[in-house]
């Protein structure tokens, strides 16, 4: 019998955040079949024979085989490697910088820490000595590209002790943050600690911005900034 997400919850870490895949898509804007693919891999056929790849890493949740749940560090490590991916940056060589940049950092989640922050362009240059030829050239001319999704990535991550802390999904601002020690990592409004989905769906209940502020005593800006992100994540 399946377990719903709601009684999963009640057996995962509380600081690790909890993430469906389609939660997961939903919130970096890419399909639950990438995130499948990249959580927990594929097999194609080559030749008649069925080959197998792995995934990209172990998901922090592994719960059961059925489901796809995956922690905070998870979602932030899959938000770079769509970054990645969109810039024409080949899953290979992703997988090939992950792997390099593991041993590097020294932490299953390299991607999300403050060492990749600085030294990301560099580990990423170096992680491509395992490829050769035409493939290798076209990769160094994407090394700028990589810096700049690194810096742009960066921008609206909060850094505690060396790793990814918080996020603030909407622009950057402060108003709106997913933080894994809060409501299981759920977008929320941060300083009043309401889900953004429960803000927007106040805004259609009540018929306004002005009744939803006073009904869960929040600011009507934040209630804006929680309805326009959901819009986007809806849109996207």
């Amino acid at each position: 019998m399946a377990h719903s997400h709601d009684q999963q919850l009640d057996q995962i870490p509380l600081e690790q955040g909890s993430y469906l895949g389609s939660e997961a898509a939903r919130l970096i804007g890419t399909s639950t079949a990438k995130i499948r693919r990249w959580m927990k891999g594929y097999t194609y056929k080559e030749n008649g024979l069925e080959r197998k790849v792995g995934p990209l890493w172990q998901s922090q949740l592994s719960l059961s085989d059925e489901h796809l749940e995956i922690g905070f560090r998870d979602l932030i490590e899959l938000r770079f490697v769509k970054s990645f991916t969109d810039a024409g940056v080949g899953l290979l060589a992703v997988r090939n910088c992950l792997e390099y940049a593991r041993k590097c950092v020294d932490d299953d989640h390299p991607f999300s820490t403050q060492r990749f922050r600085t030294d990301g362009r560099t580990i990423f240059l170096e992680s491509l000595d395992n490829l050769d030829g035409e493939r290798l050239l076209d990769l160094k001319k994407k090394q700028y590209a990589f810096k700049n999704i690194i810096e742009r990535s960066f921008k609206d991550l909060d850094l505690e002790d060396g790793t990814v802390a918080r996020w603030r999904p909407f622009k950057g601002k402060p108003s709106i943050i997913i933080d894994p020690q809060r409501s299981f990592g759920q977008p929320i409004a941060d300083l009043y600690g309401v889900p953004t989905v429960v803000l927007a769906d106040a805004v259609k209940a009540e018929g306004s911005i002005a009744k939803a502020a006073r009904v869960y005593e929040v600011t009507p800006a934040v209630i804006r900034d929680a309805v326009a992100f959901e819009n986007g994540l809806a849109a996207a």
